[in-house]
């Protein structure tokens, strides 16, 4: 639906160049659609935006200039390496010492095969306020 009180290409109500819901022109994207095609707005200042309404309440979505976005960056080996390590301490269960393809929950600290079968060697207290 087409709403004429977001219709301020020139940015002279709104500060902005504004649009309404699906019509941006060619070039501006959003960060979404910029991270689609492997692109991140850099440094650049936002170029537009896109008002609509929904549920009665006004939503915004800023826009950027794609000839002026970056390649993404790729993460170093190192980086990956730390990754992997968060993942493996955040998905070994302390009660039975297996790891999961999960992440433990942090409710009961123990994998979900631990907290079923009713033994748990952790220690658990009430917190009574």
């Amino acid at each position: 639906m087409y709403r004429a009180e977001f219709d301020d290409p020139t940015g002279a109500r709104f500060g902005l160049p504004t649009f309404n819901f699906r019509s941006a022109p060619a070039g501006l994207a959003t960060r979404r659609q910029l991270a689609a095609k492997g692109l991140t707005p850099g440094r650049q200042d936002i170029a537009a935006q896109i008002l609509w309404r929904r549920r009665g309440k006004v939503r915004c979505a800023y826009l950027y200039r794609e000839d002026l976005a970056v390649p993404k960056r790729e993460a170093t080996p190192a980086q990956l390496a730390a990754l992997l390590k968060a993942w493996a301490a955040n998905a070994t269960c302390p009660s039975c010492g297996q790891g999961r393809e999960y992440y433990i929950p942090r409710r009961w600290g123990e994998c979900l095969d631990c907290h079923d079968s009713g033994h748990h060697t952790t220690e658990t207290r009430e917190v009574t306020a």
